[in-house]
């Protein structure tokens, strides 16, 4: 029997007014559409009929932005926005194919709560749900949730780990089958298809079983971003999707063996989980053109914005001129480790000024950005794709809404002709789109129901 061939799994990465921070600003953005829920729905759905996999909504429980006073901040468009599972929801009402997929971080969730939601969301969505783990890297979250500073990094990936094996447990209480609402003897569920956690660990204890049917997945599909030694090993063994923002190809192949060989140590089929960057393709029917709005998107960018958000990264550089090198070594980071890592090497290997890295940063907040015709951001693509850097991509829009319908009526179809992008959703969840495999239940710990004379649930030891 001949393989299928692969084709790309492509995700619309919806940041709110855009990926660029300060896209907001374009003659023909809709500054606005971060609070407007029939934006976001009219975005979707232009990606639904494209066949777009999953719209990816990053998420973060603070205004994360680096600055001393309201002024400061009062320049950056990355401020408001919706709550991400409560938007998924509502997109789950007018959408029927795309998956949801939305962040929501290990340190300041409580693990049933949050397995609860997002089984919630599978549920309402029809097996569409996917949940973006994370750990959180802002000082500004910390402050949010009784904490004064950041919790050490490997502390952070210790409690991750613990954390989703509880929210897996608990995605497994009942058994696909164990509700069978008899009306006439009585009985709503077979208790020998109930599983009661009983989690006791370092950080959490858990009884379970979760308050909910097992979701139409089994288990939402999990994307995972952290791509450092910690963040690697906790997507090897636990993600669906691995997300991460490589910009150029011998970095991406890197990142994607290692990945790769990571997965298979872990016991795990490495085709079966997705190494997806993101990318902001910037579209031009020329390449003049494209190199024009290059430096139009560039040119939107304030100093004092640029300056405050490469400040987490690579330090307070006020005291430099923006077209001075980039100083180094980089100062040793709590957030994202890996970001600062890559730079480093980058900056190593090709100097650049402070102005060069806060622009690609504003505009991609530090993803890979290709600009040119559809043709040549098709290649780029193409290339990757085919000489093991990826599995797809998360593309990014510089501003909403016309940055997103450039890539949805341009893009797409290109790689559609090409035959590298699939023309019908394969399937009616989204495990099914992306080719995944279906999760068994783990069958995590029987449970027993008490007799009928008691209102409680007996947990056996």
């Amino acid at each position: 029997m001949t393989e299928p061939k692969r084709m790309m799994k492509i995700g619309i990465n919806m940041v709110q007014n855009g990926a660029h921070n300060s896209g907001w600003r374009h003659p023909d953005a809709d500054p606005d559409i971060a609070n407007d829920f029939e934006g976001y729905a009219r975005i979707i759905r232009m990606a639904e009929d494209a066949k777009i996999h999953f719209m990816f909504l990053a998420d973060g429980a603070a205004v994360r932005i680096p600055h001393r006073d309201a002024e400061e901040l009062s320049y950056h468009g990355h401020i408001d926005r919706f709550e991400p599972l409560t938007l998924l929801s509502a997109l789950a009402a007018v959408t029927s194919k795309i998956g949801l997929i939305c962040t929501a971080s290990t340190t300041y969730n409580e693990p049933y709560t949050l397995a609860r939601k997002y089984a919630s969301l599978d549920h309402i969505s029809h097996g569409r749900a996917g949940w973006n783990l994370v750990t959180g890297w802002s000082e500004d979250e910390a402050q949010n949730f009784n904490r004064d500073t950041l919790m050490e990094h490997a502390q952070r990936y210790e409690r991750a780990n613990e954390f989703v094996d509880v929210v897996t447990g608990l995605w497994d209480s009942f058994d696909d089958d164990a509700f069978i609402a008899d009306k006439e003897t009585g009985q709503y569920f077979r208790p020998e298809g109930m599983h009661v956690l009983n989690h006791k660990g370092e950080f959490y204890k858990v009884r379970g079983p979760l308050n909910l049917r097992r979701s139409p997945q089994g288990h939402p599909v999990i994307a995972q971003a952290g791509s450092s030694g910690p963040g690697r090993e906790l997507g090897a063994r636990v993600a669906d999707i691995i997300y991460t923002g490589q910009k150029d190809l011998k970095l991406a192949q890197e990142f994607y063996a290692d990945m790769k060989a990571r997965v298979a140590a872990a016991g795990r089929d490495p085709a079966k989980v997705l190494v997806m960057p993101g990318m902001m393709p910037v579209i031009g029917a020329t390449e003049a053109e494209a190199e024009a709005r290059m430096a139009e998107l560039k040119s939107l960018v304030h100093p004092q914005v640029g300056m405050q958000l490469i400040s987490k990264t690579f330090g307070d550089l006020s005291h430099l001129d923006p077209d001075d090198l980039v100083p180094l070594p980089l100062p040793e980071s709590n957030g994202v480790k890996s970001a600062r890592d890559q730079w480093e090497r980058r900056l190593r290997e090709t100097p650049m000024t402070v102005r060069q890295v806060y622009e690609e940063i504003s505009i991609s907040s530090g993803h890979c950005v290709v600009s040119g015709t559809v043709e040549t951001i098709a290649d780029h693509m193409q290339t990757w794709f085919e000489n093991g850097a990826c599995d797809g991509w998360n593309l990014m829009e510089p501003y909403f809404p016309g940055g997103a319908e450039d890539f949805i009526t341009k893009l797409i179809p290109e790689l559609k002709r090409r035959g590298l992008f699939h023309t019908e959703y394969e399937g009616k969840t989204l495990r099914e789109s992306l080719g995944l495999d279906p999760v068994p239940n783990k069958k995590t710990q029987p449970g027993e129901v008490a007799s009928q004379s008691e209102d409680r649930i007996a947990i056996s030891h």
